[in-house]
């Protein structure tokens, strides 16, 4: 869960770049409380030293976002119906997991919090009321509790709103994050959750 702290492979952060962001740490701190990432992304990131409240602020919230969006898509492996959502809630997970991971890594080397650990539960659904898309614990319960296409409806209607949530926050990174790399992952969830949300209405429409 998000204020997880135990030991996490370093392969999707280099010595180098966790040495450039630790660079940063003292840098613009004012006011501070959907595949992996490329390779190429990672290793080239020598100039991504400086970060503001911004990227540190989207890394924190997307970190709980991704989390939900795989738990959903784990129920989709043994409740889905339709073969297109089993791939679909796949694709999303092996997506999802490596961004969780590089960005938990991320915050490690900016020395900042997760929200839960640093005295925020965002552990529930109830508890993302200022977190766009978040599914809240009673939708949480329901898609437990469905299967076959009435879950693959709940699924996807959840799923789509979880999408447009995460495109908020990515869009508000893009204009006003400053690190290069957080910057790059916010493209990437514009880019892939745009063509997920495409491909879930158009699922949706034909059950």
């Amino acid at each position: 869960m998000p204020g997880s702290r135990r030991h996490r492979p370093a392969a999707l952060l280099t010595a180098a770049v966790a040495a450039a962001l630790l660079g940063g740490c003292g840098t613009d701190h004012a006011g501070m409380g959907h595949g992996a990432m490329p390779d190429a992304a990672i290793a080239g990131s020598a100039s991504a030293a400086a970060f503001n409240a911004t990227d540190v602020m989207f890394v924190q919230m997307m970190i709980p976002h991704h989390q939900q969006a795989v738990q959903l898509s784990d129920l989709a492996a043994s409740r889905a119906n339709d073969a297109r959502v089993k791939q679909l809630a796949a694709q999303i997970k092996t997506e999802q997991q490596p961004e969780i991971d590089t960005m938990l890594d991320w915050l490690d080397a900016y020395k900042q919090p997760t929200l839960s650990s640093g005295g925020m539960d965002m552990g529930h659904g109830a508890d993302h009321g200022a977190m766009a898309g978040m599914a809240t614990d009673a939708q949480l319960k329901a898609l437990g509790q469905a299967s076959g296409t009435p879950f693959d409806r709940m699924f996807l209607t959840l799923m789509i709103a979880h999408h447009q949530g995460a495109l908020t926050m990515a869009d508000q990174e893009l204009v006003d994050g400053t690190n290069p790399l957080v910057r790059q992952l916010a493209q990437q969830v514009v880019n892939s959750q745009s063509t997920e949300i495409a491909t879930m209405r158009s699922i949706l429409d034909r059950l």
